[in-house]
């Protein structure tokens, strides 16, 4: 619970009401901005400064959003029950994804299987400086690949953990290095809605986009390089980096888009075994000793059954993606929500939006949920149980849930109040008033922004990839360049976005201890969304 809350109103909360009764009696646009960072700001307060989880900075954030809302930017009853409503139904959407996947986590784990791919990873890959990048960066980016939503944060961590990694440490070296590979994740779901949203050819906008991504991927390996101490390790980082941006730029611009982080992530931990293997024939001794496997007197062992289960998975999704007759005939059910249009007091309009769809066939949740469940049956008719059940595998789930999905829920409720009274629009507009031609500087960070509000790359480019389409129309800047910057910083948004944070933390048995993770990614995040703005400036002034 609240370390200070005595602290908390009056460092956070009475600046907050001195802005608002200031508002009151001033309409200055200045004012204006400030109210519209404030539920940010107090989010990023109260979980840095304060070092209060998700679970309930998420929903005080939301009531300053709502407050802020109310006061300050025309909410009526239509807009806030339309946003909520949305912010829902996004919820439900993120977390029919996490759900499953710490299903299927605790399904393997209760098996010993997660530490069964620990050791064999171990036992492939001896230097422990090359293991530890490659299952933070390498491994965690294949399974981007397979299925986002935190998937990677979720299983990745407790994995380092079980090699002796500290659970803070290793939740944030997972999130730093599986970023860069978000836009081509989940079966490249977040590329192609891109594509729906702006107006740029997608075979030059996959060009730009993967080698924006392979800069950034550099950058995020040597993050987790450092993290974890192993500075000496950069020739193997920039080999690796070359290896997995070349494969994912190979896919994407020739229409695979679906594997490209995926196999890219694969490449990058094979290049990393065969490295380690060179690496050692010419040394008289390895740092690492291989890791024993543990014995089991089952038919299969926690290594078997865990590549089976994950294995099982990426073909079934792959499959699913790739076989368009199958796709078509699970895509015959749908859901929709239609939404009307509304408007705030303060004449914010957000546009009505028709039939949003949900396929639940086609849900990346569906498969996993499906695996996690023939996964449990095996483990069982093979005797890697002895005394778990359904309901313990249920039981461990759910409570290791709970405080994730609080703050997922109120984190996407603040980014849609936020959205339908025009917060986010006004604070884009700041940031291209005061940069002007330097624009391309902080469009990744506006991305980065986006993503740390809504806890989804895929989101962020909802939000702002046409603005920052138009905004590079209006200031003559390639806008190819902008939006692929956007996506960028989208997909290094992940590694401070809250709700991935609390995933990554509830498998490693840390809840609300978010904010030692986000002291230790903002940093990262930040100082790379920097470089890549400056990588942004270069390419605009060069591509018309």
């Amino acid at each position: 619970m609240f370390r200070n809350p005595g602290r908390i109103l009056l460092f956070v909360f009475l600046p907050l009401f001195v802005l608002l009764i200031l508002n009151t009696i001033s309409d200055t646009s200045t004012l204006d901005y400030l109210l519209a960072a404030a539920p940010i700001l107090v989010v990023l307060v109260i979980m840095m400064v304060f070092r209060v989880g998700g679970q309930y900075a998420g929903p005080i954030g939301l009531l300053t959003g709502l407050l802020v809302a109310s006061l300050a930017f025309g909410l009526n009853w239509q807009v806030l029950w339309v946003s909520q409503l949305k912010g829902v139904l996004l919820s439900l959407f993120v977390i029919a994804v996490f759900l499953p996947a710490l299903l299927l986590y605790n399904t393997v784990n209760q098996a010993n299987g997660i530490q069964a791919v620990a050791v064999a990873l171990g036992n492939l890959i001896t230097d422990r400086g090359i293991l530890l990048i490659v299952i933070a960066w390498a491994f965690s980016s294949m399974l981007e690949g397979l299925a986002g939503f935190g998937l990677p944060v979720a299983i990745v961590s407790p994995m380092l953990t079980g090699l002796g990694v500290d659970p803070i440490l290793a939740v944030a070296a997972v999130a730093i290095g599986h970023a860069w590979a978000v836009t081509f994740g989940d079966m490249g779901v977040v590329f192609q809605t891109l594509t729906a949203l702006v107006k740029q050819d997608p075979a030059e906008l996959a060009s730009m986009v993967t080698i924006m991504l392979g800069i950034a991927g550099l950058m995020c390996g040597l993050a987790v390089a450092n993290l974890f101490n192993r500075r000496d390790r950069w020739p193997v980082v920039i080999v690796l980096a070359g290896v997995m941006g070349f494969v994912q730029y190979f896919c994407a611009v020739n229409q695979i888009p679906a594997l490209a982080s995926f196999l890219a992530g694969l490449a990058g931990v094979s290049a990393g075994a065969l490295i380690n293997r060179i690496w050692f024939s010419s040394r008289e001794q390895q740092t690492t000793q291989p890791i024993p496997q543990a014995k089991t007197s089952s038919k299969i062992s926690p290594l078997q059954s865990a590549l089976v289960s994950y294995g099982f998975l990426a073909v079934l999704m792959s499959i699913i993606n790739l076989v368009l007759p199958l796709r078509q005939v699970l895509a015959r059910v749908v859901w929709s929500v239609s939404f009307p249009e509304v408007q705030t007091m303060a004449g914010f309009v957000t546009a009505a939006r028709q039939n949003q769809s949900y396929q639940p066939l086609l849900h990346p949740g569906t498969t996993i949920l499906l695996v996690a469940l023939l996964s449990f049956f095996m483990n069982k008719s093979v005797g890697l149980y002895q005394k778990t059940g359904l309901g313990t595998i249920g039981s461990l789930t759910f409570k290791a849930a709970l405080p994730a999905m609080i703050g997922i829920f109120s984190m996407v409720g603040l980014s849609t109040i936020m959205d339908h009274t025009g917060m986010n629009l006004l604070l884009a507009r700041l940031l291209s008033g005061v940069f002007y031609s330097a624009f391309p500087l902080i469009s990744p960070l506006i991305g980065m922004l986006g993503a740390f509000a809504t806890g989804s790359n895929n989101n962020s480019n909802v939000l702002f990839a046409s603005l920052q389409e138009g905004i590079a129309v209006i200031l003559k800047i390639s806008p190819g360049i902008i939006v692929s910057a956007q996506t960028t910083g989208g997909s290094l948004g992940s590694m401070i976005a809250p709700a991935k944070i609390i995933v990554g933390l509830s498998t490693v048995n840390r809840p609300g201890q978010d904010g030692d993770v986000l002291r230790k990614t903002l940093p990262y995040g930040l100082a790379i969304g920097l470089i890549m703005g400056i990588i942004t400036f270069i390419f605009s002034k060069f591509r018309p």
